[in-house]
């Protein structure tokens, strides 16, 4: 009773706002809607398209032929529910999360057991406790119910609302090792955002972990994963007659055409960088975006692909070229998973005192930049570096907890060289 009246709380609040004064300034905010999921231009390539024009001809529309549709019908049936979709959709959010997490933190809790010979004497505050198999999964849910970046995603009502809900699905998918779920759902994300498609790694992992032959479960995981995709695309091809939507959603995402500053990084450097520089430039940031990452931290994470699939999905979101505090708030809502490694993490004051000074800063700046001409692009641009350098240090803050966890776990609290206390040190 007191899950469901928690739950209720959160849809009421999100309720409340978006019906309030506020929501359309929210609406407008750059940290919350990008060209790629602003609600208004939704609205506009659905108008286009209910008039017979292709959306996709022009340079508004940047969303798939499945949004289009989806946003059409909606509003030509359905407009007055809105608000009360976008509530459903994020309570759906909560839920699959939370179930997820439930299955997370019991293999977690499982693995260790059949580890628990192997620990060393003293470790007992590292292990997860039945404590933690029973609560984490509320703790899951109330992080994404009560993030303040996840409220404003959906009083701003964009588009990331039904990105995080398929990414939800696609980790309850993986969670109970039903593969064509997690495919299909991570393919429908995918051809909104390009940059989730790395994650079908650890989710491959993951459900290969009870196979005999894993190697081949995960050679199917894969292919599902990439007919699916491919399905999809054609599927979008069949509602739009032509493959215009290719370079207007793809093409413009890994382009980078739009230059409208948001919480990324991108948007400032290539305003800055000379032209005969950009192409060499925009690949080192897209490879940095997708597979930089993915390789090294298979190779360490194979067998922890829960940690690998955090670790990804929060690299994603802060090298992409259109992040919002929408995507934000989805890899955040996954850190109490890892509630036993938080011993180690060292720097959580400084890296969620510094999100939380450059998250009221950067309006404040954006103010004095475009309506008050006291300030300049180099203000902002300064809250933005500052804001995705707090979520490096907090991604790089929990990779290297769980590494020193798991020697701590094998050799002890209290290592010794020559008689001297040793401490462990991130180099």
């Amino acid at each position: 009773m007191k899950w469901m009246t928690t739950v209720v709380l959160g849809a009421a609040l999100r309720y409340l706002l978006m019906t309030s004064n506020y929501a359309s300034t929210i609406q407008n905010r750059v940290e919350v809607a990008t060209p790629v999921n602003s609600w208004k231009r939704a609205i506009e390539g659905a108008f286009l398209y209910a008039n017979g024009t292709n959306p996709y001809d022009g340079d508004l529309y940047h969303q798939n032929p499945f949004v289009l549709v989806s946003v059409w019908c909606l509003m030509q049936k359905f407009s007055a529910f809105t608000s009360a979709i976008f509530i459903h959709l994020e309570v759906g959010t909560i839920l699959m999360l939370k179930c997820a997490a439930g299955v997370f933190i019991r293999n977690l809790y499982d693995t260790q057991r059949s580890r628990f010979a192997s620990f060393a004497k003293g470790t007992r505050e590292l292990q997860i406790s039945p404590d933690d198999v029973r609560m984490v999964p509320y703790y899951v849910a109330l992080a994404y119910m009560f993030n303040p970046y996840s409220i404003l995603n959906c009083v701003g009502q964009t588009t990331t609302v039904l990105s995080n809900f398929l990414l939800a699905l696609f980790v309850l998918g993986m969670a109970h090792r039903l593969r064509l779920v997690a495919c299909v759902a991570l393919a429908l994300e995918t051809q909104m955002n390009i940059y989730p498609c790395v994650l079908i790694i650890p989710a491959a992992l993951f459900i290969a972990q009870d196979e005999k032959n894993r190697l081949v479960s995960m050679l199917i995981t894969c292919g599902t994963f990439l007919l699916t995709f491919l399905g999809v695309n054609y599927g979008a091809f069949i509602i739009m007659g032509d493959w215009s939507f290719l370079d207007a959603t793809y093409g413009f995402i890994l382009n980078c055409r739009d230059l409208q500053p948001n919480i990324g990084l991108f948007w400032y450097f290539f305003t800055e960088m000379f032209d005969h520089f950009r192409t060499l430039f925009l690949y080192t940031f897209q490879i940095n975006a997708t597979l930089l990452y993915l390789f090294p931290l298979t190779f360490k994470l194979h067998r922890e692909p829960i940690m690998l699939l955090t670790m990804l999905l929060a690299l994603g979101v802060v090298f992409r070229p259109y992040p919002c505090i929408g995507d934000i708030s989805m890899y955040l809502s996954l850190l109490p998973l890892w509630k036993s490694i938080s011993k180690f993490m060292g720097h959580n004051f400084i890296v969620g005192a510094t999100m939380l000074v450059t998250s009221i800063l950067g309006p404040t700046v954006w103010h004095l930049w475009i309506y008050s001409n006291s300030a300049n692009a180099n203000f902002y641009f300064g809250m933005t570096l500052v804001f995705c350098t707090a979520q490096i240090f907090l991604i790089t803050d929990l990779f290297f907890a769980y590494i020193k966890r798991e020697f701590c776990l094998k050799h002890g609290m209290n290592i010794t060289i020559d008689g001297k206390e040793a401490r462990i040190a991130l180099e």
